[in-house]
């Protein structure tokens, strides 16, 4: 239960002839989305005459005045209307809007031209108001929405972690100037892959939010079609969502966060660095041509003994598939010895080297598994086999969700501590008159089936770790993911706007109650290019999660480029490892409060110092906790960087620490390509360390090949002593 300020916010009423409201948004997009028998619908296309609506006021003191009117200081909503299947869309008529109670609270309902009776509650909570529409009977309405007003500079965010909607490519597209204000962007509420993070939740400038509370798909215009309002429209019989005020946008995002969590509190070893491939292929030699004669994975070997010959932190190694026999590598959960010789044996000796096992899974059976779930209908209906991802799990039926739970088991039984969750989201039928086990319908389940597909795992790994001691990391989320796990930005590419559009996704999922990310650092796709590499090694150190990889599924060591052995690369990863090491604590307790509160762990400047322009304006620096502040640089051939210091504080640049300066300003510093931009909180306890003799170190190092002969007889001696301890254990 949050509390509450006790502050009475006002909810007041405009009758029809005092302020009358458009019925049909002008230059609406269509949602593309939205049920066929809706769009074939004769009478969809144009709208019922009816009396036009009257306006909603919710009245705060937190919100920012827009005009000189009266009602300045409220949230003016709008537009309102519904659609159905026959009579198209309706304005909600005047009657609706009642007379407020005394404490605030709101109950009308009017009666449409086709029999039906629309109610509309308003119920105050606090500073916040909880809104919900619906109508008798429900049957056949397939549409509900409103407008909010805007201000011609109003700035909105949240939503989703993609830069743009539409295909992903259009996310990472050369020279694209969109930043974290999604004014002028109209935007589907439906999961699209594979950059998969999405809340029906935003934040605006003038001091409020909104929630939808709701599965179905949706859409939001930010003053697009119109540049004075917000229009918002979700499929459904019923529409309910929250709208939120605040005297700053990080009590929006506390409250959301909480609402909608509150957000899973990961084990303390997942905040260390991250090392994985796409593919991990069995060879004979090691990169360098060194015979392998240890007894696991030669590629898994050669990650580890290198990345510990180095002196690079690892924390937690994930197998990506293909780890299994059959088409995909995924099949029956079973593992492909061939590929991973000594499967089981390589857990304790990963964790002798204070790392952890994670796993890929996906939502669909493959082997027998499949040819079971087919004959017993576990599937997913209205799915068409693809060429991958079939059959789908149906979560909503519990027999065909423990039947899939069990796969997992096996993993969890040999010691895997936790899962990469792809594929949440992709080639998942979202349209058609199905239905899935539980009654709802498909295009209902479009956009929930994420939250149900973490919940699967993680009530199944929770019998294993009943202290929550593992880790789920899923693609794809949406409302009530954040609960059960942590997020991964998606199949980026490993460009200047690559990275550009991660330092934004990070920051967007910080908004919409998703605390704990990290991005697949220098890209999933594309060359793995020395100075965007660089730099985005860099920002991963200052997420979360420092997921390192897949890096062409090599490593720095042995990339198809010149130089093939990367000094530079391999020096940057040191370094930044190390230091993202280092912080592992501090970024627990960031978590810590997360968890408690909802505060994100990476914060955008308008949540520490909302009164400055220069907050809203400075998108490419934020907070790391409350004591650190980053300026990550995604440009090539950039030499300096622009950083606006927060208000509040003095900056030390851990750079050069003699050097301390006033919050409230914004200053120009070196950023040269092993410098990631980085100030201490003057009076915080803490230590970065001293970054240039450790780049120092790391470049020495990183010019020194490991032997790789040496280190690989290790691993085979340690593997010969396991063997005759399993052999001499009681059976």
């Amino acid at each position: 239960m949050r509390t509450r300020l006790p502050f009475f916010l006002l909810l007041s009423a405009v009758l029809p002839s005092a302020l009358a409201a458009q019925s049909t948004p002008p230059g609406a997009a269509a949602n593309q989305n939205a049920p066929a028998s809706s769009a074939s619908s004769p009478a969809a296309s144009a709208p019922v005459s009816a009396p036009a609506p009257a306006p909603l006021y919710l009245h705060s003191k937190f919100l920012s005045p827009l005009g000189s009117r009266a009602q300045a200081r409220a949230l003016r909503i709008d537009g309102l209307y519904i659609e159905t299947l026959f009579q198209g869309r309706v304005s909600l008529p005047g009657e609706l809007i009642a007379k407020p109670a005394k404490d605030g609270s709101m109950a009308g309902q009017a009666k449409l031209p086709d029999g039906r009776v629309v109610k509309l509650t308003v119920t105050p909570m606090g500073e916040n108001f909880t809104v919900h529409l619906s109508a008798e009977p429900s049957a056949g309405i397939s549409k509900w929405g409103f407008a909010i007003e805007a201000g011609p500079a109003e700035f909105f965010t949240g939503i989703m972690e993609r830069l743009v909607d539409g295909p992903q490519q259009l996310t990472w597209e050369a020279n694209r100037t969109e930043v974290l204000n999604l004014r002028g962007q109209s935007i589907d509420m439906i999961l699209k892959p594979t950059l998969s993070v999405y809340a029906p939740f935003y934040i605006s400038s003038r001091g409020y939010a909104v929630f939808v509370k709701s599965d179905w798909p949706g859409h939001f215009d930010f003053c697009a079609a119109d540049p004075s309002r917000v229009r918002i429209e979700f499929e459904g019989p019923s529409l309910e969502f929250e709208i939120y005020t605040a005297a700053d946008p990080a009590q929006l995002v506390r409250e959301h966060a909480m609402d909608a969590g509150p957000p899973f509190l990961p084990p303390k070893w997942m905040y260390g660095p991250w090392r994985w491939r796409d593919e991990n292929t069995q060879r004979t030699n090691y990169y360098d041509g060194t015979p392998v004669t240890g007894p696991f994975n030669s590629e898994f070997m050669e990650d580890v003994l290198m990345m510990k010959a180095f002196g690079i932190p690892n924390s937690i190694v994930w197998i990506d598939r293909p780890w299994s026999p059959g088409p995909q590598g995924y099949d029956d959960f079973e593992i492909d010895y061939q590929r991973m010789p000594n499967f089981e044996a390589s857990i304790p000796w990963l964790k002798e080297q204070g790392a952890h096992m994670l796993m890929w899974i996906g939502p669909f059976f493959q082997g027998k598994m499949e040819e079971e779930a087919l004959a017993k209908g576990y599937n997913l209906p209205g799915q068409i086999d693809p060429p991958r991802d079939y059959p789908m799990v149906d979560f909503s039926n519990p027999t065909a969700k423990a039947f899939w739970q069990d796969g997992v088991a096996k993993l969890l039984k040999i010691g895997v501590e936790g899962f990469k969750m792809d594929r949440g989201e992709e080639n998942i039928p979202e349209s058609g008159p199905y239905h899935i086990f539980d009654g709802r319908t498909i295009r209902e389940d479009r956009d929930a089936y994420p939250p149900m597909y973490i919940k699967a795992a993680y009530d199944v790994a929770l019998k294993f770790h009943p202290d929550q001691d593992f880790v789920l990391m899923p693609r794809a989320a949406y409302t009530g993911s954040s609960a059960y796990g942590v997020f991964w930005g998606g199949d980026v590419a490993g460009t200047e706007y690559g990275l550009r559009a991660e330092i934004i996704a990070a920051q967007r999922n910080a908004v919409d109650g998703y605390p704990n990310w990290g991005t697949d650092t220098c890209g999933y796709t594309l060359l793995v290019e020395q100075e965007i590499c660089g730099r985005w090694l860099a920002f991963s150190a200052f997420t979360p999660i420092m997921e390192v990889g897949p890096t062409r599924n090599l490593g720095f060591w042995d990339l198809p480029r010149t130089p093939s052995y990367d000094v530079q690369l391999i020096a940057l990863w040191r370094l930044y490892a190390r230091l993202h090491d280092r912080l592992a604590a501090y970024s627990y307790t960031a978590a810590q409060q997360a968890h408690a509160t909802g505060m994100p762990i990476m914060r955008p400047l308008f949540l520490v110092d909302p009164k400055s322009p220069a907050a809203w304006a400075n998108w490419w620096t934020y907070e790391y906790g409350p004591d650190l502040l980053v300026s990550p640089v995604w440009k090539n051939g950039q030499r300096t960087q622009d950083v606006y210091l927060p208000r509040g504080a003095r900056w030390r640049d851990a750079w050069q620490p003699t050097k301390i300066y006033a919050g409230g300003q914004t200053i120009t510093v070196s950023a040269d390509t092993f410098q990631l931009p980085l100030f201490v909180r003057v009076g915080s306890s803490v230590d970065v360390g001293d970054l240039n003799k450790e780049w120092k170190d790391s470049q020495a190092i990183a010019q020194i090949k490991p032997d790789l002969a040496t280190l690989d007889a290790q691993v085979k001696a340690w593997f010969e002593k396991y063997q005759q301890q399993q052999a001499a254990a009681p059976k």
